[in-house]
């Protein structure tokens, strides 16, 4: 029916000017295994039941532009090609694909202690939590061609060169975990992207993408918390031009945020003024089951930490989040957290 609609849209432009609905989703897919390799086996081999979920959750919602969340990086690119290739065998086809080397799993120049637990080599020694490299990152799918040469990675940005850096300290005032640590540290955990992507009519969509730290399992020095809360502000001071060109509308930024407004840890500053932006719009997505939730944690809740948000002179038609009907629905199997999205009206 979907398709249908977009069809006679597409009918209709050809007389009054080009328009097109764009369904742009973001989706924390936790298709994360514990060594290099395994998700790659696991999406060819057919036997795993969550990559065969998330499969089915994607096709279902047929997106035009997804952003991936939680899933293995390799330096090939043969897991997400996988996995495009199981949604083509399903008839939804992205001919395009961003998979960027993500901070997670990445380790630093040298051998540092960078939480501050006395210890080197462990998974959080890294710019970004990861077991290997590549553990965890992040991905862009798309129908709509994309302009590799424009996109801007700012995982490399050193979180003490953010204007403004809310750095975590000692209590006697010194950098945690040490000088030497916050001298190399990246603020991403995992990677902040501009990709633009090329419309029909040949301007230009950004699609801004991004997987923060989770505010927890850190200490009274809050690194966690503050890595989170920056990592969030980095796409308002994008829009400022504080890191650059700011980016032209129309935009939008897509990814796990791992922090609610209203709900569990973290330092809500940070997601609320992002919501509250007037260059964006925030248009709540839901499902009859789950209100605004996009994560159902088994300690924590539900929560909403997964966001769509357009630049604000764009039209929304319609928006959700894919929520489970009962415990045995591909939803429910594929992840911890729910796919999110929103049709765009683009003329």
């Amino acid at each position: 029916m979907r398709q249908l609609a977009a069809g006679l849209l597409l009918i209709l432009a050809a007389g009054t000017g080009w328009a097109e609905t764009l369904r742009i989703a973001t989706f924390n897919t936790e298709l994360s295994r514990n060594g290099p390799g395994l998700l790659l086996r696991g999406i060819t081999g057919g036997s795993d039941p969550q990559a065969a979920a998330v499969v089915e959750v994607i096709t279902t919602a047929q997106p035009d532009v997804l952003a991936l969340q939680g899933i293995d990086w390799d330096y090939q690119g043969r897991a997400l090609a996988a996995l495009a290739a199981r949604l083509a065998d399903e008839g939804l086809n992205y001919p395009y694909r961003v998979a960027l080397q993500p901070n997670s799993g990445l380790p630093p120049p040298a051998p540092l202690d960078m939480d501050g637990n006395g210890k080197t080599g462990q998974p959080r020694d890294n710019q970004g939590y990861g077991r290997f490299r590549g553990q965890g990152g992040i991905a862009l799918l798309s129908r709509l061609p994309v302009e590799h040469g424009g996109i801007r990675d700012f995982s490399s940005l050193l979180w003490k060169d953010l204007p403004g850096a809310l750095l975590p300290q000692h209590t006697d005032g010194s950098p945690f975990p040490s000088a030497a640590a916050q001298a190399v540290q990246r603020l991403s955990a995992t990677g902040h992207w501009l990709v633009p992507l090329r419309l029909p009519d040949g301007s230009r969509f950004n699609v801004m993408t991004f997987h923060a730290a989770p505010p927890l399992f850190d200490g009274p020095e809050d690194r966690n918390g503050k890595r989170n809360h920056d990592e969030i502000r980095l796409w308002q001071l994008l829009l400022d031009g504080a890191l650059g060109p700011a980016p032209a509308a129309p935009f939008v930024i897509a990814g796990d945020a791992n922090l609610d407004p209203e709900h569990g840890e973290g330092r809500k500053g940070a997601i609320r003024g992002l919501l509250a932006d007037p260059r964006l719009q925030d248009t709540r997505p839901q499902s009859p089951q789950g209100g605004t939730a996009t994560v159902e944690w088994q300690s924590a809740g539900r929560m909403r930490v997964d966001y769509l948000l357009p630049s604000a002179g764009l039209t929304v038609t319609a928006s959700g989040v894919v929520w489970p009907d009962g415990p045995d629905a591909p939803a429910a199997t594929a992840s911890r957290h729910r796919l999110v999205w929103v049709d765009l009206l683009l003329d």
